[in-house]
């Protein structure tokens, strides 16, 4: 079992900026993919981005060169910096985890609030 825990979310004005981390509660070896996913009232749950521990990137398209995944495998925690924020941002973010040795399990944080004002 894993627990992801996140922090940093809150309400910025558009054009602003906020730093999203993310900390599993054990060490994982081997293979795994922390990352971000949102989820907009009426919308359903979409990738933002995904790394994994070797480094390897991949964003959605919508915010591709805003927002920069990141992660410290020391600490076991994924960061997620979200650079001239829109108010088609705000949303739920998701801490995400899956490892290979887990048998491939998903593995998500409680949410946190991202609310981009115009």
């Amino acid at each position: 079992q894993v627990q992801l825990a996140e922090s940093g979310g809150g309400l910025v004005q558009s054009g602003g900026s906020l730093r999203l981390s993310c900390a599993a509660s054990r060490t994982i070896i081997g293979s795994n993919v922390m990352g971000w996913y949102r989820q907009a009232p009426g919308n359903q749950r979409e990738l933002v981005a995904t790394i994994t521990n070797g480094g390897s990137t991949n964003y959605a398209d919508s915010v591709t060169g805003r927002f920069t995944v990141s992660r410290d495998n020391a600490k076991n925690t994924v960061y997620l910096q979200m650079n001239n924020l829109k108010p088609e941002d705000t949303a739920v973010y998701y801490c995400y985890f899956t490892a290979w040795i887990l048998g491939n399990r998903d593995y998500w944080g409680q949410g946190t609030q991202v609310t981009v004002a115009s």
